[in-house]
């Protein structure tokens, strides 16, 4: 499997081995709220599009990704209801997003008190034939 963070229109969008090695880390310990989304998109669940979870793009590590869609997913916790943080994830998603690819958020409440919501908001991202 070719994983050359170096090629520019790659999935990777750039990012170093560093960011490899973050995103290893934070596969091997997930939170709550990701491990029930993982349960849930992983496989080619949601409408046979494939998910990669702690995914390395540019300088970041996004919490899913689905290249074929373009589509970033992020689980916010508690402390990015923090002024300052809400501050750095704008930034992130604007850097994000400026290379192409579209943003989503959910919080940790609702990926695991309502599920089948974010999931149905999630297929309403997927183009329509």
């Amino acid at each position: 499997m070719d994983q050359n963070p170096l090629k520019p229109d790659d999935m990777w969008k750039g990012a170093t081995p560093q960011i490899f090695s973050n995103a290893e880390k934070l596969r091997a310990n997930p939170t709550e709220a990701e491990e029930k989304l993982w349960i849930a998109v992983k496989d080619n669940q949601i409408e046979g599009y494939k998910f990669r979870r702690q995914h390395p793009i540019s300088i970041y590590v996004a919490d899913f990704y689905c290249h074929a869609l373009k589509l970033v997913i992020e689980i916010d916790g508690d402390y990015h209801l923090d002024p300052e943080q809400k501050l750095r994830d704008d930034k992130r998603t604007s850097d994000i997003e400026f290379q192409g690819l579209k943003v989503i958020r959910f919080r940790n409440e609702e990926v695991l008190m309502k599920l089948p919501e974010v999931i149905n908001r999630i297929k309403e991202l997927i183009p329509q034939p």
